[in-house]
């Protein structure tokens, strides 16, 4: 996908500038920028920086960080964006036309994930990106409240193939625009896989720089299904910070590992409870723990999000918070999740190829 512009600012060139600029982490990208980002020096002294991520409203943000730094005083500095299409791993073929499949993952339910989900999805539509939602939940698919599509129905033109439906400028699929939304699925393990399968690959996505697949809770058939067959870029965790929850989370990624999946990060739902008539903040299910486990496995903790009150009425509204509220503080840390995520996969793509064995034919 072409850069659809760039951000030009007047930050004295100083010697080291490409090495300052390649060590800089923004609070946001849980990466070195010279680790998610190609930069680029020219005869002058200007610099230009490509993001290999969806950053429309990122790099306006990162522009302010780095017009602070004193050493970039005075400096040209150039700031565009670019999503590229990542390897995947090793057996599986990439979807045509979708650069990046991420899943969101929680090996418990009642943890927020489907909100987490359809929130970073516009969050990166929102940076700019062409975005596809799909609601792997086949028992409970929850997509069609949540974006605003209750009784809406997807149509096929050849009776093969479906066309997803758009809310908020996302491409969204789920069973539940398929079924009555009082219909209980009473399928087993392998209609419930193939009709995964059915719904990821009959719809026509389109073009696509991130398809974001909300999961169902637990290890499963669907788990198994989509980390095996489907070209995963990586995988969210969410989690809640109590003890019970991290338990069921710690299985989460390491089932990820198993399948040679990459986790992403962790993100930590309802980390405090936000009083509505006061303001006051209290980590009611403890604190710390989405934080201990994302060190425990060597990933980054993408976001700490709240339990609030406002959120759960966004989203049973069809209108979620960063539809709702774009510039407001809940709407920044779905921001926030969605740059550090683009900024890992960035880093992931890149170290695809050294878990490959290396043929050499020698005469």
């Amino acid at each position: 996908m072409a850069a659809p512009g760039s951000i030009t600012v007047a930050c004295a060139p100083i010697a080291t500038m490409s090495d300052t600029l390649e060590d800089y982490v923004h609070p946001d990208l849980h990466e070195p920028l010279g680790r998610c980002a190609t930069i680029k020096r020219n005869a002058s002294g200007a610099i230009s920086v490509r993001l290999q991520f969806a950053a429309q409203r990122f790099s306006q943000r990162l522009a302010r960080a780095l017009e602070r730094r004193p050493q970039l005083s005075g400096t040209p500095l150039d700031i565009s964006w670019q999503v590229g299409t990542h390897s995947v791993k090793r057996g599986l073929k990439p979807i045509p036309g979708i650069a990046n499949v991420v899943a969101v993952a929680s090996a418990k339910g009642g943890v927020g994930k489907s909100t987490t989900a359809v929130n970073l999805a516009l969050a990166w539509a929102a940076e700019g990106a062409r975005v596809g939602l799909l609601d792997a939940d086949i028992y409970g698919p929850s997509l069609p409240l949540m974006m605003g599509l209750t009784d809406q129905r997807p149509v096929s033109e050849d009776g093969k193939h479906i066309q997803p439906l758009e809310a908020h400028g996302v491409a969204c699929m789920s069973v539940g625009f398929l079924v009555d939304q009082q219909q209980a699925m009473v399928w087993r393990g392998p209609m419930v896989t193939q009709a995964l399968r059915q719904l990821l690959g009959d719809t026509i996505w389109g073009e696509l720089d991130y398809l974001v697949i909300d999961l169902p809770p637990g290890t499963g058939d669907i788990q198994l299904t989509l980390s095996q067959q489907v070209p995963l870029t990586g995988a969210i965790v969410v989690t809640t910070p109590q003890d019970i929850a991290l338990m069921d989370a710690r299985r989460g990624v390491k089932m990820f590992e198993k399948v040679d999946v990459p986790v992403l990060g962790v993100v930590e739902n309802m980390s405090t409870h936000v009083c509505s008539n006061c303001g006051h903040e209290e980590a009611i299910f403890g604190a710390g723990g989405g934080r201990d486990m994302a060190a425990q496995f060597g990933v980054p903790l993408l976001a700490s999000l709240p339990l609030d009150r406002r959120i759960r009425e966004q989203t049973d509204g069809g209108v979620p918070t960063v539809v709702q509220d774009v510039d407001g503080e809940l709407a920044a840390r779905y921001f926030a999740l969605a740059c550090g995520a683009g900024a890992r996969i960035a880093v992931q793509g890149k170290d695809y190829s050294r878990a490959f064995p290396r043929i050499v034919v020698e005469e």
